[in-house]
């Protein structure tokens, strides 16, 4: 295994960028700070600029480390693009943990799909892991009526193979209840509208492969309720009565004994409200 690193100077921090060889991809990733490893695991369509707000923050205390997924902005597939795995995506997290911290126990923040990553990472190597933090993951299959939400995102997914992004999009946004989120999107912080292109050019690859598969997978609830004591369950104030984004992590909570605690914002809260919502983790994270 080979990495190639190189070291940016920002207004805010020195930025590490580096790219990781991993099995069928190579990843993108970036470093800030020093301490304790952090892991910020992007979710949806986001890459590691989904974090860029509140990173800095972030950095004055921890070895803050966020990269791009496999397949998505700057971290590029070796084949052709397939629906995607947890299990894949939860051992790329892990290989990047072995790069930056392997002699030691890491801290983990996942929103959204990146929250079922940062699970299934949890379940499978509790003893890498100080703390893990899962934001909102979307894992209907908890739900007592998965149902409607399985035939949401499969219309997503057939809306992108008919009539484009557009559509996908508009209809995914009104399924949950997006009208109040369109109008926050117009507010994010300037360092995240830098992420705005890739994340477009990226909506195709998580409509078409990501979506679905997440969505529906199962977690290990056994082995997540065996590290309980290392899990936090969070929401966004924002999110409350949005079935799909909050009832996941209520009903994981119940099933693991683990804590659930509600953040500023909605969905996308770190960036909605970077300042607040780096605060709040690193308290949780303490």
């Amino acid at each position: 295994m080979t990495t190639t690193q190189t070291t940016t100077a920002t207004a805010t921090a020195t930025v590490q960028t580096g790219t990781l060889p991993v099995p069928g991809a190579t990843l993108h990733y970036e470093v800030r700070g020093s301490g304790p490893v952090l892991l910020l695991i992007p979710g949806g369509a986001g890459d590691a600029g989904l974090y860029a707000g509140m990173a800095p923050l972030l950095a004055e205390r921890y070895t803050v480390v966020s990269y791009d997924q496999r397949g998505l902005s700057r971290s590029p597939l070796d084949g052709p693009l397939a629906d995607q795995r947890v299990e894949v995506w939860s051992d790329d997290a892990l290989r990047l943990l072995d790069l930056v911290a392997p002699d030691e126990e890491a801290y983990v923040l996942g929103s959204s799909s990146g929250a079922i990553t940062a699970l299934g990472l949890l379940a499978r190597n509790p003893g890498r892991l100080r703390r893990v933090v899962a934001h909102e993951p979307p894992l209907i299959e908890l739900l007592a009526e998965p149902a409607p939400y399985r035939a949401l995102f499969a219309e997503v997914r057939e809306l992108l193979r008919q009539e484009g992004v557009g559509a996908a999009m508009a209809r995914f946004s009104e399924g949950l209840g997006g009208e109040r989120s369109a109008e926050r999107a117009t507010e994010l912080p300037p360092e995240i509208q830098q992420m705005a292109a890739r994340m477009h050019a990226n909506l195709p690859v998580f409509l078409e492969h990501v979506l679905c598969p997440f969505t529906a997978s199962v977690p290990d609830v056994a082995g997540l309720r065996e590290a309980a004591d290392r899990l936090v369950l969070a929401t966004g104030r924002d999110s409350r009565g949005v079935e799909p984004l909050v009832g996941p992590a209520a009903r994981l909570s119940e099933l693991c004994d683990a804590q659930v605690v509600e953040f500023p914002g909605g969905h996308v809260g770190a960036t909605e409200h970077p300042r607040e919502f780096a605060e709040l983790l690193i308290a949780t994270l303490a």
